[in-house]
């Protein structure tokens, strides 16, 4: 927000430098972002009167002006001028000789000095204000009032010393949205005293009422407006007023435009000035209906619906509700009869509403915060008055003011505890100190045993809860009160766990499971647990997600519960950058609603926050080599890499279905049990889903993984063993099983058998073979496969003889044949 310092210092004039003033503001929670001067250093301009014009002998475009300058000792100045707007009895800025001029593009100042143009003398220079770089105008002469006085500075006459702050408000502070509102924020910030609101009542010469109703009490509290006739739709706005304007940014539009938006400025109330005889019947505040459609203001053409609210007549939509007015009802040079508004729209009901149609409007910004319900009326009488001072004519009658009240907010009463506050705020508060603070942003309260209850003031929207009170406390205090000191607090440690302890017996942490997906040639990749509420529906079949209140982007909407979706981003950036290859990976916590988690330090009620590691491969198994043919990367590859991560752990893998994967070419990982069963579920492996690489236009299909980070990082760490001094014992087996029967389901009926003697000495059962016949044959039927196994057995205590061995391979194939009804094969 712009604002000049004059116009704030009207209100409320503390003894303070601008630097000062600038820091109090910010202090006390209104940013100052940037101050800077109205207008460049520049001197010896002075208020000049031209008193004589003619034109000049020896060129078309210059004339001699006889310029008055005040000084009464001597006669007036001569000075040659081009400008277009050069006549006899207009006041305009003089630059007298040896005046200095604000700096050109080459930053120089500009000298002004006696001179001669085509044979004339020239005693100064009569300036634009582009000129004197107080405005980008260059049509002319900046031309003064007519009761300028001549000869005073410019400076003074114009006031540019003046300095212009930009503040940065923060979204609860609706009520500081204009230069009285931040007065008020200033008089409670220093003492110094504030300035009363103009009050004016404006007798109805007039019975005349234009009926309105409010069909929408949720959307329109209040509404107050009044018919004027007779009005000068040519008057000029005064140009104290386009001063005042300019330096907060608004440009002049007409005199009644610029009477709405001073007030809204100088008040915060934004208000709406409707041409009367463009308005068809009576007028009703209401929702809008998804058929209608209004063309506004700025020339946009918007389709409405029930979420937006709208003023309308009999012949539709005239105004958008707090945000902007309709063209067809927007005041113009033949104005002469208005109807003036002064609302309050509920906040709740004008929020976000005009970013839906890509625009913003300061009255939209104000009323979304909130805006004073109780000065309708007043506010309005003071737009009235200021219409009739300067549109008014002999002929102009006004009618009574139609306040209509359906839901006025009801005012709050919030209790602030003294010791609450002193704990909160960590400096110690005397009740007294916080009745002076509190009425100084002038608040009614009454007092009790250590208590302070507030009857909320009607501009405050901001003050709902003790916090709120408390903060006010703390502010107008001074954040430069508080005690300075480190702060002092009980700390526990919390237990180590696999994801912040180092390597302990028997785990290693996470940051070693980094290292050996790195070893395994893969990028570890970081990104946002905030995703598209798409992916959690293509990879995950999840249609209630962990959903964000206020998300940063659309594409941010939900919290992911699993990582794959995050990867098969990264991997469609790096194809669209000419990448032919990927591995990479991911650690980090995936949310899901759980009724059975409990708020803890690292855990909310409700929400499941498992760490997850997720690994993604693409492209080329082994890259170009005139050694090995090109292949590329496959199921078996993500297998590999998985085993070698959860290593030494036994592990099991089962066909099953996922969302994100491809329905053949999917398993589920298990720790596998010694007797060939599986125990608690690791995580998921296989190949991308084709319906989602189609989706995400991926060349070829990713093979990608997703696990319990918790039991990569728990796994048993290797430990150092000697090398057993005898020598292995070898037997290589060939079962004929049937197709159905798994891998682990073989190995485990082969170490679940009793050994006897030999019982813990087979080190190793290796699948090496398999072998189906094209065609069934005596000893293989239709259906069945042939598993070849070796077997070996080795002992540190001694050597092995053949009837150990015989007897322990006889009970290897007796319990394959129990188990499988599987045969050897002959």
């Amino acid at each position: 927000m712009l604002f000049p310092e004059s116009w704030l210092r009207e209100y409320c004039n503390p003894p303070l430098s601008t630097a000062a003033l600038a820091d109090v503001l910010t202090m006390g929670g209104f940013e100052v972002e940037s101050t800077r001067p109205l207008a460049p250093a520049f001197s010896g301009v002075v208020v000049g009167e031209i008193m004589a014009c003619e034109q000049h002998p020896n060129a078309d475009r210059l004339r001699v002006c006889q310029v008055n300058v005040g000084s009464a000792s001597s006669a007036p100045l001569s000075i040659v001028c081009g400008a277009p707007n050069a006549r006899v009895g207009i006041r305009v800025p003089c630059a007298m000789v040896g005046a200095m001029l604000p700096p050109g593009a080459d930053g120089v100042p500009f000298a002004i000095q006696q001179s001669k143009l085509r044979g004339i003398e020239s005693a100064g220079m009569l300036c634009s204000a582009n000129e004197l770089q107080i405005s980008d105008a260059t049509a002319g002469l900046l031309e003064l009032a007519t009761d300028a006085p001549v000869g005073m500075s410019i400076r003074d006459h114009l006031k540019l010393d003046d300095v212009i702050f930009e503040v940065k408000l923060t979204p609860n502070l609706g009520h500081a949205l204009s230069v009285y509102g931040l007065a008020r924020e200033l008089s409670a910030l220093t003492g110094s005293p504030l300035a009363p609101q103009r009050s004016v009542t404006v007798a109805p010469t007039s019975a005349e009422v234009r009926r309105v109703t409010i069909s929408a009490p949720d959307l329109c509290g209040r509404f107050s407006g009044r018919v004027i006739r007779g009005l000068n739709p040519t008057a000029p706005t005064p140009a104290w007023m386009v001063d005042k304007l300019a330096r907060c940014g608004q440009r002049s539009v007409s005199a009644l435009v610029d009477i709405s938006n001073f007030v809204m400025f100088e008040l915060g109330r934004p208000s709406h000035i409707f041409d009367l005889e463009k308005i068809h019947g009576a007028m009703d505040v209401r929702w809008a209906r998804s058929s209608e459609s209004l063309k506004l203001l700025n020339g946009n053409t918007v389709k409405l619906d029930a979420q937006v609210g709208v003023i309308a007549g009999v012949d539709g939509v005239e105004s958008l509700a707090g945000i902007m007015g309709g063209d067809s009802t927007a005041v113009g040079d033949h104005t002469t009869a208005v109807y003036v508004e002064a609302a309050f729209w509920w906040p709740d009901a004008v929020a976000g509403r005009a970013r839906r149609f890509n625009f913003s409007t300061d009255a939209g910004h104000r009323f979304e915060r909130g805006v004073d319900p109780s000065l309708t009326v007043a506010h309005l009488e003071l737009i009235t008055q200021l219409v009739l001072d300067i549109c008014g004519t002999p002929q102009t009658v006004v009618g009574p003011v139609d306040d209509q009240q359906p839901n006025m907010p009801k005012r709050l009463s919030v209790t602030l505890r003294v010791a609450r506050a002193s704990q909160i705020i960590g400096m110690p508060l005397t009740q007294a100190r916080c009745v002076q603070v509190l009425r100084a942003c002038g608040f009614d309260l009454t007092e009790g045993e250590g208590t302070i209850t507030v009857q909320v003031p009607a501009h405050r929207f901001d003050i709902t809860i003790e916090e709120d009170l408390i903060e006010e406390v703390a502010r107008i205090n001074g954040y430069d009160t508080l005690p300075k000191g480190s702060p002092v607090a009980a700390l526990a440690v919390p237990l180590a766990s696999p994801a912040t302890a180092r390597t302990r017996e028997g785990s290693r942490s996470l940051h070693a499971v980094r290292r050996q997906l790195a070893d395994l040639g893969y990028a570890e990749t970081l990104s946002f647990s905030f995703v598209p509420e798409a992916w959690e529906a293509d990879f995950y079949a999840n249609a209630d997600p962990v959903r964000l209140l206020n998300p940063m982007a659309s594409t941010m909407a939900v919290m992911r519960s699993g990582l794959l979706g995050s990867l098969v981003q990264v991997l469609k950036h790096n194809l669209d950058r000419k990448a032919s290859t990927a591995r990479v990976f991911e650690i980090a916590r995936s949310f899901k609603r759980d009724a059975n988690a409990a708020t803890g330090p690292l855990s909310v009620r409700g929400i499941d926050q498992p760490l997850r590691v997720a690994g993604l491969i693409y492209g080329s198994a082994e890259g170009l080599s005139w050694r090995l043919p090109a292949r590329a990367v496959d199921f078996f590859d993500a297998k590999a890499d998985i085993e070698a991560l959860l290593a030494p752990m036994a592990l099991c893998f089962l066909a099953v279905e996922h969302p994100a994967m491809h329905p053949g070419r999917c398993a589920a990982v298990h720790a596998a049990l010694s007797d060939g069963s599986h125990d608690d579920l690791i995580g998921f492996v296989g190949e991308l889903h084709p319906r989602w690489r189609q989706k995400y236009d991926l060349p070829l299909a990713p093979i990608v993984f997703e696990l319990d980070a918790q039991v990569a990082a728990s796994r048993s760490v290797a430990s150092v063993a000697t090398t057993p001094k005898f020598p292995p014992a070898e037997r290589d087996l060939a079962w004929v099983l049937a197709e159905s029967v798994t891998h682990a389901q073989l190995m485990g009926a082969v170490h679940a058998a009793d050994l006897g003697a030999l019982a813990g000495c087979l080190r190793q059962a290796v699948l090496f073979d398999i072998y189906r016949p094209k065609t069934p044959s005596a000893d293989m039927a239709e259906g069945e496969k042939s598993c070849a196994v070796r077997l070996s057995f080795q002992s540190e205590a001694a050597t092995f003889t053949d009837e150990q061995l015989e007897a322990a391979v006889a009970a290897i194939v007796g319990h394959v044949a129990a188990q499988l009804n599987g045969r050897l094969r002959g």
